[in-house]
């Protein structure tokens, strides 16, 4: 059926997308208060770039993305994620001969072959930032608190975050020996994907949605226990910064996110209320990726925040998202030549910043005001062709019901004083 949107993905229509750019703005807001600055990177990228950034063994990469052969015969996929195509622009575009720190931030469509439920859509919608340039502790503390700061500014409440320390490559080798010991005699019971990952990449294996392998992986080692000294030195820096700056956080030792490039800080923000798919957010460091993806070291840290998810939780929490749609004035005509007047009046109403609208199927006096309170009008403009002879219009408050005689030259004037105070 050609008039059905594909599955996994949603229509945006007036009264629902209103509530987008409210959240747009509240996004655009807090980037410029901690001084990130935009980018849009192309909703597909070649397939390597996810690859070898993402992760090979990643649910993602093995099973969600959107991958194609164009017509001439290069891999490209839809952008699953943010950040490799934020890193590769900032590689391609040599932003980091910019002085450091660099701060960027995106808005826009994700794509993920998954199965669609409660907050999970094969096209979605991610807010997220990347600070690269700088390992300071306090820069990842700085993107957990500008993600809080901008759930605050929505109103929300009741939000738990949660944190824990992925290591870095000299830590992930004690690890992954300590794990792969752990699972040898569990490993015919894990699922096909993790019994590929038990040799290249078993902390996958700890990320994994298959409830069996959630069972059998309660009590494996984790990160926390095989820090580097560096390591746990910053770990416990990030969250001196955070206890500063009054986030509170939950350490959460089996939290090792679904993406292969994150070391050292990893976190999620949780809200319960929303069902299984609890995790509105989240990010972490990564500061072999630039590296892994073509560059030189350049450490980095960010977040992706899902927009649907958010909007799930804002209508679980009763946040009011104020919605204006209402007109300042409705052009009302009755008679030829005064439609066209109404219609000139109209336009340079609307060039002067006023938002007006008029009739367009010759309904008469009454079908036109009908109209007019549909709207939520301010006010009703009101022309004949007798109030034309005479250069007049009858200008009516629809609140309360005044009407006033009004020169045509003089109306603009007179909007703008009682519109704009």
């Amino acid at each position: 059926m050609l008039t059905k949107a594909p599955r996994g993905t949603n229509d945006f229509l007036p009264g629902e997308v209103e509530k987008w750019h409210y959240i747009e703005e509240k996004v655009r807001n807090i980037c410029k208060i901690y001084g990130y600055r935009e980018v849009r990177t192309p909703v597909f990228e070649h397939t390597e770039l996810f690859s070898r950034g993402v992760g090979d063994t990643t649910d993602i990469v093995e099973k969600e993305m959107y991958t194609f052969f164009d017509r001439s015969q290069r891999s490209i996929s839809l952008r699953p994620e943010g950040t490799a195509p934020t890193v590769r622009a900032f590689l391609e575009h040599k932003l980091y001969a910019e002085p450091q720190p660099t701060k960027l931030y995106y808005l826009g469509p994700m794509f993920r072959y998954d199965k669609p439920q409660a907050g999970r859509f094969r096209q979605f919608h991610q807010f997220g930032i990347e600070l690269f340039g700088t390992d300071h502790p306090a820069g990842d503390a700085e993107v957990i608190g500008l993600a809080m700061d901008f759930y605050g500014s929505l109103g929300l409440t009741k939000l738990e975050v949660r944190i824990n320390s992925v290591g870095c490559p000299v830590c992930r080798k004690e690890h992954k020996v300590k794990l792969q010991e752990f699972l040898q005699d569990k490993l015919t019971g894990l699922c096909q994907n993790c019994q590929g990952r038990f040799d290249r990449n078993p902390i996958r294996i700890l990320d994994c949605k298959s409830e069996n392998c959630r069972e059998l992986t309660l009590g494996a080692p984790n990160t926390a226990g095989c820090l580097c000294e560096n390591c746990h030195n910053h770990f416990h820096q990030v969250q001196k910064y955070l206890t500063q700056i009054g986030i509170n956080y939950i350490l959460d030792e089996s939290l090792v996110r679904g993406l292969d490039y994150y070391t050292n800080t990893a976190f999620e923000i949780i809200y319960q209320g929303i069902g299984a798919q609890s995790a509105i957010g989240g990010g972490g460091r990564y500061n072999g990726l630039v590296e892994q993806i073509g560059g030189q070291m350049v450490p980095g840290i960010g977040f992706g925040l899902g927009l649907e998810r958010l909007l799930m939780t804002m209508e679980h929490q009763r946040v009011n998202i104020p919605i204006e749609e209402k007109m300042d004035v409705f052009v009302i005509t009755l008679g030829e030549k005064a439609d066209e007047a109404g219609f000139t009046l109209m336009s340079k109403l609307r060039r002067a910043g006023i938002r007006a609208d008029k009739d367009y199927l010759g309904k008469n006096l009454k079908g036109q005001l009908k109209q007019a309170n549909r709207a939520a009008t301010d006010f009703c403009l009101i022309i004949g062709d007798d109030e034309l002879e005479k250069g007049i219009a009858v200008l009516k408050q629809m609140e309360s019901g005044e009407q006033q005689e009004l020169k045509l030259d003089a109306i603009e004037e007179y909007l703008i004083t009682q519109l704009r105070g």
